[in-house]
């Protein structure tokens, strides 16, 4: 059975339903009048389930325990299982540090997740406007019980030789060029 659920995070609110439910994620991008092209990330409870879905390099797992949780995206390379049933070669990861959002990862397995707003629009972070705006497209909306930053994550390429940072948010390059000693 598909379900699509939105819920908060320590970053921004999230739309999102289990990674290998293709079913729903055809409706999340519907919903969000997104191009194709433009992956969902992953949300993960902790390292087991990041390795359930991707290859995590040395210095990827130095990142992982540095910043994760928290407001850190690592676009990896995906498992054989992802590419196989979801279509993705490389996959974005992330631990969220917020304990709602990590107790329905804990129980729904890795989510693929993005942020609630229709593609290009600015992201919703209240609770009350998502309920009317998304109330009927999706099976079900948390409401927040801790704060979010609002500031969506730093999100790193790690799949080539060099880090790119493809958006820096409360992360920033030089943070993480410290922990990895370059």
């Amino acid at each position: 059975m598909s379900k699509i659920i939105i819920f908060p995070t320590d970053t921004v609110y999230g739309i999102g339903c289990q990674i290998f439910d293709v079913e729903s994620i055809e409706k999340i991008y519907k919903i969000k009048k997104r191009d194709y092209n433009k992956p969902l990330a992953c949300l993960c409870s902790n390292l087991e389930q990041i390795e359930k879905v991707a290859f995590v390099s040395d210095k990827a797992l130095k990142l992982i325990n540095e910043f994760m949780p928290g407001c850190l995206t690592l676009i990896l390379k995906a498992k054989k299982e992802v590419e196989d049933k979801i279509g993705y070669k490389t996959i974005g990861v992330r631990i969220p540090n917020y304990a709602l959002a990590l107790d329905i990862l804990n129980n729904m397995g890795p989510m693929l997740v993005t942020s609630v707003n229709e593609s290009g629009q600015v992201a919703l972070n209240d609770y009350e406007e998502i309920k009317k705006q998304y109330g009927a497209v999706v099976e079900e909306i948390y409401p927040p019980n801790q704060k979010s930053s609002n500031i969506a994550s730093t999100v790193i390429n790690m799949t080539g030789p060099n880090l790119q940072i493809l958006r820096e948010g409360v992360i920033t390059l030089d943070m993480l060029k410290k922990v990895l000693n370059e």
